[in-house]
């Protein structure tokens, strides 16, 4: 009796010995994947604040202004005036009485007809 208690709880130390290091390799394998995400993170990151000191250095107003300055001629810029607004009542909207008025179950029955041929 007392020989299988020693087999069983040597087996026991075994499977948990092998289940501990198991898990101990699983935490190093997600650890490392870990890291990695880590350094492609910071690079993005890095990469973002690349982007947006070259956003900022791009649209400074000195440097638009003589990009347009440059190309007035070919491109014929000139500044915005009220003038060349419209006004919301020049605007054509459609007479609603002119609007077909249709029974939203006749439409649904049409397209179901439509779809059956």
């Amino acid at each position: 009796m007392r020989s299988l208690i020693y087999l069983a709880t040597a087996l026991c130390v075994m499977g948990l010995a092998f289940w501990a290091y198991r898990v101990n390799y699983e935490t190093q394998d997600k650890q490392s994947e870990l890291r990695a995400l880590q350094r492609e993170i910071a690079s993005l990151h890095e990469g973002l604040g690349v982007l947006n000191a070259e956003w900022a250095y791009l649209n400074r107003p000195d440097r638009l202004r003589e990009l347009v300055n440059m190309n007035f001629g070919r491109l014929a810029l000139l500044p915005l005036t009220p003038e060349q607004f419209g006004d919301v009542a020049q605007i054509a909207y459609p007479d609603p009485q002119a609007l077909p008025v249709t029974d939203p179950i006749d439409v649904i029955a049409t397209g179901v007809e439509e779809a059956a041929q």
